[in-house]
């Protein structure tokens, strides 16, 4: 639901806001106060975006807002040539087939009502992983890099690595993932895993480029 500006919105949370947003991911549960100031100045928040040519993507059902490149309509060779502020990064092919089975498992959960926090240990992504290895594989290697690929999308701000006195982590898979892989990609789910799935087993797994984000 849009929000309309009002005087309970300072002005001044505009530039605070910006630089939040050109960090990366904003999140609800983060910063209550500057979440309600986005909902209040979103309208202004995506007339200063545009001037760099982002724009504003907020979920308020959901609780987080991240900025994106604005799409470049044909012809417009001006836009075109501005610099990207928001880079797209390769990512390796483990990564991009756990990001696949996480988004997988989260559209699961979710149809499952199961609540509304996904949380996985290291060994249940591990799991998750195994059975599109080859035969053969080294158990302990896989688990250690299992940890190396989710820590890499903690930092991508996919995973969030949860606190533990002692044993494996455990991972909250966030709910923007659902932002950057949508319900279009998500019905090709399985041909898509087949083709991951041939890709391991031509002896591929140790990270070749697969996709951006």
């Amino acid at each position: 639901m849009e929000h309309e500006l009002n005087a309970a919105a300072p002005q001044d949370e505009l530039p605070a806001l910006a630089i939040t947003l050109l960090k990366g991911v904003m999140y609800r549960e983060a910063d209550e106060r500057l979440w309600s100031a986005l909902l209040n100045l979103q309208a202004r928040v995506r007339d200063y975006v545009a001037v760099l040519n982002l724009e504003l993507v907020l979920d308020e059902a959901e609780g987080y807002a991240f900025l994106r490149a604005r799409s470049t309509a044909e012809g417009d060779e001006a836009a075109a040539r501005m610099p990207r502020l928001v880079a797209r990064r390769p990512l390796s092919f483990p990564v991009s087939l756990l990001l696949a089975l996480l988004r997988k498992k989260l559209a699961e959960f979710d149809a499952s009502g199961g609540g509304t926090r996904l949380v996985l240990s290291r060994d249940e992504l591990a799991e998750l992983v195994r059975v599109f290895l080859p035969a053969g594989s080294n158990e302990a290697k896989i688990i250690d890099q299992i940890e190396t690929h989710a820590n890499k999308i903690d930092e991508m701000g996919f995973l969030r690595k949860l606190k533990a006195s002692s044993g494996p982590p455990s991972y909250e898979v966030r709910r923007i993932l659902k932002a950057f892989v949508d319900a279009q990609w998500l019905a090709e789910f399985d041909a898509r895993l087949e083709a991951y799935r041939l890709q391991l087993l031509g002896g591929l797994a140790g990270g070749k480029e697969g996709a951006d984000a």
